[in-house]
This record gives C-alpha cells, sequence and structure tokens, in this order.
C-alpha cells in the first residue's frame, strides 16, 4: 500500500451559534448523509461526497435565525479539521489536481495542492437569484473558510456561466474532482510524501 489507511476523521464543534459534527472517508464511494437546514448548501456539499468518491456523514444546526454565515462558515471550519486529520502526513498522494467542469452554460475551473497551506483564490462572481435561500457570497466564504482549515491551497476561477446555480454546482463538482485527483495514490512516490522538505505539516 502507497496510502495508510485508514483515511478517516470524526470531527465535532459546539459553540453558542452552532452545532457541526462530520464523519468522513476519504476512500468512500461517494455515500452522504448531510442535513444543515439549507437546502441547497446540502446540495453543493453533496457533490463534494458523491463527485470526490468521498463518504461524508455531516449534521448541523444554529441560529439560521440570524441567517446562514454561522452555519456555513462553521461548516467549513469543521470539514476543513475533518479532511486534514483524514489526509495526516500525504504520504503517498499525488498531492496536486486541477478538474474543469462544465455544468450547461458554466464552466469552472479549480486546481488544489495538499501543501499543508490554507490559502485560497477565489474568482466566482455570483449574483442572488436562483440559490435556494443560500446567499450567494457564502459560496465564496465557504471555500476560503474550507482551503484555510483544511491546509490546502485552492484556487477558483468561473470561466463562464450565467445561472447561479449552475455556476455553485460546477464550482463544488470541480472542487471535488480535483480533491479526488490531489488524494489519490501515486504508486510511484512509495508512501513518502511528494514536497522536497519531507512534509506538508510542518
Amino acid at each position: 500500500m502507497t496510502i495508510p489507511e485508514p483515511r478517516t476523521s470524526s470531527q465535532s464543534r459546539e459553540t453558542a451559534e452552532t452545532n457541526i459534527s462530520v464523519t468522513l472517508n476519504l476512500d468512500g464511494s461517494g455515500v452522504y448523509s448531510i442535513n444543515t437546514g439549507n437546502g441547497m448548501f446540502d446540495h453543493m456539499l453533496a457533490q463534494l461526497s458523491r463527485h470526490g468518491l468521498i463518504d461524508i456523514d455531516l449534521a448541523a444546526s444554529g441560529d439560521s435565525h440570524v441567517g446562514w454565515h454561522h452555519i456555513v462558515e462553521d461548516t467549513a471550519i469543521v470539514l476543513g479539521r475533518a479532511f486534514k486529520e483524514a489526509v495526516g502526513e500525504g504520504l503517498g498522494i499525488v498531492r496536486m489536481g486541477h478538474c474543469y467542469v462544465p455544468l450547461d452554460e458554466a464552466l469552472v475551473l479549480t486546481a488544489v495542492d495538499y501543501s499543508g497551506r490554507g490559502y485560497s483564490v477565489i474568482d466566482a462572481p455570483l449574483t442572488e437569484s436562483d440559490l435556494g435561500g443560500l446567499p450567494s457570497d457564502l459560496i465564496r466564504h465557504f471555500m476560503e473558510t474550507f482551503s484555510r482549515d483544511g491546509g490546502f491551497n485552492l484556487h477558483l476561477k468561473v470561466l463562464a456561466g450565467m445561472n447561479n446555480h449552475h455556476i455553485a454546482e460546477a464550482s463544488f463538482k470541480s472542487l471535488a474532482r480535483s480533491m479526488k485527483d490531489a488524494l489519490s495514490a501515486d504508486p510511484r512516490q512509495a508512501g513518502k510524501v511528494a514536497s522536497t522538505k519531507g512534509t506538508i505539516t510542518d
């Protein structure tokens, strides 16, 4: 085996604003159970699971009466921490991945690097229509927070699109496929870390 198993994690976080729990398996088959209270957000997170072949069991609740910011942000924090723990030392992984995803008129490119450094550049212009009550800026905020707490570099660029649902969904699908490629086994790494430093955790 070139990648240590199991690559799983269970994380939870409870504050005065939210209560989030997640269990994931990076080497799953895309099975998911996701309930955040926001149907559109659930739909977006389901893309990470299904197209990344990552099993995700996630429950989130909180002060949605003040808006969706806290639930989206805290979900990104907990999900990012779970990914970071599951990746661990990153032994044997390809480390980098990218993917173009079209969805009707929309086209999105993402590129990720599991470097241990959480950083993002998000170019995803969205307006407020057709997102099922999920504020459009929370798409960007989720991506930024997820990459920061997940310890990976993320570039996301919307190359074409008019329909907000299509753009958002293509973004999550593209991220899922990029992550799937980056976290897959590189047989020539033979259990080593793809870094001249010899580590992606320090």
